[in-house]
C-alpha cells in the first residue's frame, strides 16, 4: 500500500529529470552562459593572399584575429571588382558571416548593394568612401610612411631621379605618390619622381613593364605601389634601389624599406564592438599613431644619420608635431595648393587629383 501511495511523486520526479528541472539542478541549469560567441568573420581579396602584398597584408591581419580573439573566419581571393565581387559577398553572407570586410577600393558599389540585401550583416569597406547604416569604411594614412620612404628614396639615389609604379590615378595613389615625392625633396631638390600607372592592382608583367620603363628612364631609386613584388625582383637584378610595399622580402638586397600594415589593429576594433554590441557605421582613418601602418626596418646600407633623420620624423608624424601635407606645397604646375603655415584636410587628402612640383611622366 506504501509503495502505491508513492508511485505518482516518483512519476512526477522522473518527468523533471526528462525535462532537465530536477530540484536537485535547478541552481546550476538556470546560470545562462553569459559568454558572447565570436562572430563568423568573412574577407574578400582582390589579389591572392599569395602575392607578398596588399591581399596577403589583410590576410596577415585575418590570421592575427583568429590567434588573438578566437573567431571563425572565411576568405575568397582574387575577386574581381564587379559582378564577382557582388557574388562573393553573398556566398560569405550565406556562409554565416556576420561581418564581413571588403579590401578593395572597387568593391565599394558591390558592398552597398549586397549590404541592403543583408540588412542584419555588418560590412567595412577598405579606402572607399560610401556608408550605409550597415556599412563602415576604414583606411589608413599610408602617405605618412610614404613620406618617410621619400626621405630615403631622396637621400639614397645619385641621378636625382626617382621612380613610383601606380596603380590607378585615384585619389589614394595620387596622395601617396605626392608624399612620397614630398619626402624626397624635401631632403634633395634636385629630384624629380617619373611615374608610371598601370590601370591594375596585381598584374606581375604589367608591373615588371612598368619597372623597366622607369629603370630606362633613368631611375635608380624606384618605388612601387602595386602589390607584386615584380619591381622589386627587376630592381635586384638591374642593380638599382627599390621602396617595396606591404612587405620586405628578406631576400632582395635592393629594397631599403617598405610602409607596411598591420590590419589586425582595426580588425581586433570592429570584432570587439560587434561582439560588445557597439558596432556602428563609422569612418576610420589611421596612421603611425594607431599602430596600423608603419615603415618596415631600414636596410643597413642606408647611412646611419638617414635611418636617425627617418625615426626623427616618424616620431614627429607620430606625435602630431609634422603633417606630411603641411604648407607651402605647389603643384607640378607651380600653382599654391597649400599655403605656408596651413595643412591640408582630410576631405582635401581624400579627393586629392592634383600632383605636386617635382613629378614627371604621367599618372593617366
Amino acid at each position: 500500500m506504501w509503495r502505491l501511495m508513492l508511485q505518482p511523486a516518483f512519476v512526477a520526479l522522473l518527468l523533471l529529470i526528462g525535462a532537465g528541472l530536477c530540484p536537485c539542478s535547478a541552481g546550476a541549469a538556470a546560470v545562462p552562459n553569459t559568454t558572447p560567441k565570436p562572430p563568423r568573420v568573412g574577407f574578400v581579396y582582390v589579389g591572392p593572399v599569395s602575392d607578398v602584398g596588399w591581399s596577403w597584408a589583410h590576410d596577415q591581419g585575418r590570421q592575427k584575429l583568429i590567434k588573438e580573439m578566437g573567431v571563425e573566419t572565411s576568405y575568397m581571393e582574387k575577386v574581381a571588382e564587379g559582378p564577382d565581387a557582388e557574388r562573393a559577398l553573398r556566398t560569405l553572407a550565406a556562409k554565416g558571416c556576420q561581418v564581413i570586410f571588403a579590401t578593395s577600393f572597387g568593391y565599394m558599389d558591390s558592398v552597398i548593394k549586397v549590404a541592403k540585401e543583408f540588412p542584419a550583416i555588418k560590412f567595412e569597406h577598405c579606402t572607399g568612401y560610401k556608408r550605409a547604416e550597415n556599412v563602415s569604411i576604414y583606411d589608413g594614412r599610408g602617405y605618412e610612411c610614404w613620406y618617410l620612404a621619400g626621405l630615403v628614396a631622396g637621400k639614397m639615389t645619385k641621378k636625382n631621379v626617382i621612380g613610383y609604379v601606380m596603380p590607378y590615378p585615384i585619389p589614394e595613389c595620387t596622395r601617396n605618390s605626392n608624399a612620397f615625392t614630398l619626402g624626397a625633396r624635401s631632403v634633395n631638390p634636385r629630384v624629380t619622381c617619373r611615374i608610371v600607372t598601370i590601370n591594375s592592382w596585381f598584374d606581375p608583367v604589367k608591373e615588371r613593364e612598368a619597372a623597366q620603363a622607369l629603370i630606362d628612364a633613368g631611375v635608380d631609386v624606384l618605388a612601387r605601389e602595386s602589390d607584386s613584388n615584380a619591381a622589386d625582383q627587376l630592381a635586384d637584378q638591374r642593380g638599382v634601389l627599390a621602396i617595396g610595399y606591404n612587405s620586405v622580402s628578406p631576400n632582395s638586397p635592393s629594397v631599403l624599406t617598405a610602409p607596411v600594415w598591420d590590419w589586425s589593429v582595426y580588425y581586433r576594433q570592429v570584432v570587439r564592438n560587434w561582439r560588445d554590441g557597439k558596432w556602428q557605421s563609422r569612418d576610420y582613418w589611421g596612421g603611425i599613431r594607431d599602430g596600423i601602418i608603419d615603415l618596415a626596418p631600414i636596410n643597413s646600407k642606408v647611412p646611419a644619420d638617414v635611418r636617425a633623420l627617418v625615426a626623427a620624423k616618424r616620431d614627429a608624424i607620430r606625435n602630431g608635431k609634422f603633417q606630411p601635407f603641411g604648407g607651402p606645397i605647389k603643384d607640378r604646375n607651380g600653382t599654391v595648393r597649400v599655403n605656408a603655415g596651413l595643412t591640408l584636410s582630410d576631405e582635401m587628402l581624400r579627393s586629392m587629383d592634383w600632383q605636386v612640383d617635382g613629378i614627371v611622366g604621367t599618372s593617366e
